[in-house]
């Protein structure tokens, strides 16, 4: 490892407090695992075991039940792996990327491919997203069901009128 590289990595731990809050900086600051492995002193193995289980807080996230826009949220955990593809187009999602989105075995998900970028959704974040879509619309406040009604009880007293 050139020494350019070291003083970066140095730079990118200083005040972290624990290996694994090490490890993830240098993840997050783009280091490869095995180079991180070598400068911490530590098994490539034990970097992997560190990035692929999360933030510890993170192992088993609540479903999200908020109705914000998800647009809006931020992130609450960055997850990233390699993923392969199997006999039949099967992909695997891992145990922690399905916890982080909500799902679990039996779920569906929807799918859509944009500019090459495979983009899956539980079925709770596209209501969400719908949701958020609706807000930009309608205004705070406004029923749509109630003006539904309304139109209809007018249409029909127009109906009995004639």
């Amino acid at each position: 490892m050139a020494s350019l590289e070291t003083d970066r990595m140095r730079a990118v731990i200083q005040g972290q407090s624990t290996v694994s809050d090490k490890i993830r900086a240098l993840d997050a600051a783009g280091f490869a695992r095995a180079d991180i492995a070598r400068f911490l002193g530590k098994r490539y193995q034990h970097v992997r075991n560190v990035l692929v289980a999360g933030t510890p807080a993170a192992k088993n996230p609540p479903r999200a039940t908020s109705t914000a826009d998800p647009v809006d949220r931020p992130a609450r955990q960055l997850l990233k792996g390699r993923l392969q593809i199997g006999a039949g187009g099967r992909i695997v999602i891992p145990a922690e990327m399905r916890a982080a989105m909500g799902v679990s075995e039996g779920d569906s998900l929807l799918a859509r491919v944009i500019d090459g970028e495979l983009r899956l959704l539980s079925q709770d974040a596209a209501l969400q997203k719908a949701q958020a879509l609706v807000r930009q619309v309608v205004p705070e406040g406004v029923s749509l069901v109630d003006e539904l009604i309304a139109e209809r009880r007018l249409e029909a007293r127009r109906d009995d009128e004639r």
